[in-house]
């Protein structure tokens, strides 16, 4: 399922014991793969002064209906986990602690993004046959609240700025870039996929993609994440002459 970071920040975090772990403040991305991988729990008087990762290892399920996540966590196991600074950047030396606390597989292994090239691989084993040979890649995690706001520079100049992102929460990689184009369009909004993004400069908050301003304005409108059916994204490729991310999925399953 395709949802709005916007829609998930403020989802009640619950564990399978319907315990409440948190709410959603903020999701954080590697910048090499574009995938999610974690998601920043305020945990209110629970645990005061401490931010929470959680990561999707550990997501059972996104329940838009009840507008919560569940976590396969149990309070003390949280509690008892690699505390991190809030003020300090997450660290590699705070996810590999974090990550052989839980026991799971680093996921900067590896040519795939979760371990697995269609999804989230939570077996270890699996994880390792999968990515078998691979070697460490280099990543820094950005904030989607951090983000929201980068401007987008086409070949021929701007066209707006980055007002939310849409995550696949069954690969928990980010699909879609939604961009506000307010300031050129007539207040339009349209769907950059990270895959046709040519660069960033993190520095000057700005993301550079290789599309014309004329080619974005004649592409399918987004008016609202109900919009985002896979007709819909099937024209959106079809549009700017792109395969689609299911096709590549659907070869990796055969």
């Amino acid at each position: 399922m395709l949802s709005n970071v916007k829609t998930l920040n403020g989802y009640s975090i619950q564990n399978t014991n319907d315990e409440t772990l948190g709410k959603v403040k903020d999701i954080y991305f590697d910048d090499q793969r574009w995938t999610v991988r974690y998601l920043v729990a305020n945990t209110g008087k629970w645990l005061i002064g401490r931010k929470v990762l959680l990561s999707p290892y550990a997501l059972v399920e996104v329940n838009a209906d009840h507008k919560n996540i569940v976590a396969n966590l149990t309070k003390k196991q949280i509690e008892n986990s690699p505390s991190l600074d809030t003020d300090k950047p997450v660290s590699r030396q705070f996810e590999s602690d974090y990550y052989g606390y839980y026991g799971w597989p680093a996921y900067w292994y590896g040519p795939y993004s979760w371990g697995y090239s269609h999804g989230l691989e939570r077996d270890s084993a699996n994880w390792a046959h999968f990515n078998k040979g691979g070697k460490a890649w280099d990543h820094h995690l950005r904030s989607c609240h951090e983000v929201t706001g980068y401007s987008i520079q086409a070949e021929d100049g701007e066209i707006g700025r980055v007002d939310d992102f849409v995550i696949d929460d069954e690969t928990w990689e980010i699909r879609y870039l939604v961009v506000n184009t307010s300031n050129w369009w007539a207040g339009k909004k349209v769907l950059i996929a990270p895959i046709w993004i040519e660069r960033v400069s993190w520095s000057e908050r700005k993301v550079v993609i290789d599309l014309t301003r004329e080619t974005i304005k004649l592409s399918p409108e987004f008016t609202g994440q109900s919009l985002i059916t896979r007709e819909y994204e099937t024209n959106l490729h079809e549009h700017y002459h792109r395969k689609g991310y299911w096709i590549y999925q659907l070869v990796n399953c055969q």
